[in-house]
């Protein structure tokens, strides 16, 4: 994993990074994104990969299960020692999680109110587009393949759900067929993939936030680029391949 993955990884999980941190973690968090700044804009190689290690040392803290532990559980920082992170990527990230740092529930809220204003169905919603006639108004369903049942006593983990305090459960839209309730096959993998039945919250901000190696945000890809590509993007992301 190479100081740009990290920072790109930080990007598409800020939201649950900084709720996974308590107060102290946050404001080391920043001040190493600073001190990385920094040293970047000064050409100093060794301090940048000292303060790489010093980010790695705070990101530990997260929950063993957090996508970004998860990733570096399972990949040594491997940059060359000469290597520096691209400015815009640092200054992204920085965007993001503040300088300095609003704490984590504010961070979560705001993210949280985000993701809730995509457009969703709510339980009742989905439930009627299940036996709803298709857009065409003909009457015929047409054929597709059934929906794989949910697991006995829990909901579908390859779907997202969030849980609005005023509407309830919200299934984002955008993992749908166009006028169904039908999910996509892509959408379901990918979402085995960031582990959304243990973090819909992350998995949506990965859909619905700007993807820089996709050039866009995925769920507005979905049917413009191919599917693997999607899924390569989410794998890359998770330390997948």
């Amino acid at each position: 994993m190479t100081s740009e993955d990290l920072l790109r990884l930080l990007e598409n999980h800020w939201t649950t990074v900084a709720g996974g941190l308590d107060a102290k973690g946050n404001r080391q968090l920043s001040e190493a994104l600073a001190e990385l700044r920094a040293e970047t804009v000064a050409g100093n190689p060794a301090a940048v990969a000292r303060t790489i290690r010093r980010l790695k040392r705070t990101l530990s803290a997260l929950p063993s299960d957090h996508p970004v532990a998860e990733a570096l559980g399972g990949h040594r920082y491997a940059g060359a020692v000469h290597e520096l992170p691209r400015l815009a990527t640092i200054d992204a990230v920085i965007g993001v999680l503040g300088t300095p740092p609003p704490s984590p529930g504010e961070l979560l809220r705001a993210a949280r109110r985000r993701l809730l204003a995509a457009p969703a169905l709510t339980e009742a919603e989905r439930a009627a587009l299940a036996g709803a006639a298709p857009p065409d108004g003909t009457g015929t369903p047409a054929p597709t393949a059934p929906e794989p049942a949910p697991p006995p006593g829990g909901p579908d983990p390859a779907l997202i759900r969030l849980r609005d305090p005023d509407d309830g459960v919200r299934y984002p839209r955008f993992q749908f067929r166009t006028g169904t309730a039908e999910p996509l096959p892509v959408v379901r993998r990918i979402n085995v993939l960031l582990c959304a039945d243990r973090d819909p919250w992350g998995a949506a901000d990965w859909w619905l936030g700007g993807n820089r190696w996709l050039g866009g945000v995925p769920a507005e890809l979905l049917g413009v680029v191919p599917d693997d590509a999607l899924e390569r993007a989410a794998a890359e992301l998770v330390g997948a391949i």
